[in-house]
């Protein structure tokens, strides 16, 4: 869909409620903007700064005075922390119709989190998967409604195509990836883990429309944040590859359109799309890893686990 315009192609909101992480800057907040124009009746977002979240807020009062925003203070990178907002919200929300998941890190140098994962992987999908663990009850009971329309918006990269040749790298997940090279392994590696999962998250759950989707090279501290010799791979890439940079209202447009634009007829449960609203599952055919079923079945299994040890199941 080309000349894609949020303010005119996207339907009423109107009594839906919707969860967007990592909403306190880039595009989690111009995605939050653009919602919140067509008069949703909720709109819950992660962050981690409460002085961004509440500008956030007033720019939503102003805009749309009918809309409700509630901050949910989490680190995405803390299991724990997100098990104990998921549970909160979980049991406040009486519906969940949209799940937008933004949050992400990209190059950062080598960590491992406090459950002893490696940093973008924790970030990236962990803290999404144990978020989605306690919410997706809600998800389901709203999908029972009539006339609902639930999805789950899974944010991922390009850079999910330089995956292991293997897949995930399991045995390494355990300590950080060094090097200019090897931070960008790590970044390439978890948008692999988010390809994956939507893809395994639609298959078990039918009744919830699960997409993955390239929001574009877009200019936000995401970038901004990076090192010189990182910046300037990224430019050089785009440059070469002719990628437009795009603005953060831009960059939010294909979550837009997944998140309540697209037509749920027309769209594929499960499937990658870049923006605005192109499916894009040759990509994910001719990558024989990718494409491969047991591999979203195993990260599945490999993340239930490490859910599992956090929890004390």
């Amino acid at each position: 869909m080309t000349g894609f315009d949020p303010d005119t192609q996207m339907p009423s909101l109107q009594g839906k409620v919707i969860l967007v992480t990592g909403g306190t800057a880039g595009i989690g907040r111009t995605t939050i903007l653009g919602l919140a124009k067509h008069q949703p009746a909720h709109i819950y977002f992660t962050g981690r700064s409460a002085s961004s979240a509440d500008g956030l807020t007033a720019e939503v009062r102003k805009l749309a005075p009918a809309v409700q925003t509630t901050f949910v203070p989490a680190d995405l990178a803390s299991l724990a922390a997100c098990g104990d907002a998921a549970r909160a919200l979980a049991g406040r929300l009486t519906r969940l119709d949209v799940m937008i998941c933004n949050a992400g890190i990209m190059a950062v140098p080598p960590a491992v989190s406090a459950d002893g994962h490696e940093i973008h992987m924790a970030t990236n999908h962990l803290g999404h998967a144990m978020l989605l663990r306690h919410l997706l009850p809600v998800l389901e009971a709203t999908a029972r409604l009539p006339g609902a329309d639930v999805r789950v918006v899974v944010l991922t990269s390009t850079a999910w195509r330089g995956h292991p040749s293997n897949g995930i790298t399991y045995g390494r997940l355990g300590s950080g990836y060094s090097g200019f090279v090897g931070r960008w392994q790590a970044y390439g590696q978890s948008k692999f883990a988010n390809l994956l999962y939507a893809a395994e998250l639609a298959r078990r759950y039918p009744a919830i429309l699960t997409v993955a989707l390239q929001p574009g090279v877009v200019s936000t501290g995401l970038i901004g944040g990076l090192g010189f010799w990182d910046r300037a791979m990224v430019a050089t890439s785009t440059a070469l590859l002719r990628i437009p940079t795009l603005t953060p209202e831009q960059g939010s447009h294909n979550s837009l359109w997944a998140a309540a634009a697209g037509k749920r007829a027309d769209m594929v449960s499960g499937a990658f799309y870049m923006p605005v609203g192109q499916l894009a599952s040759h990509l994910v055919a001719k990558d024989k890893v990718a494409s491969d079923p047991g591999q979203a079945a195993r990260l599945w299994e490999w993340t239930e686990k490490a859910l599992d040890r956090v929890e004390g199941n």
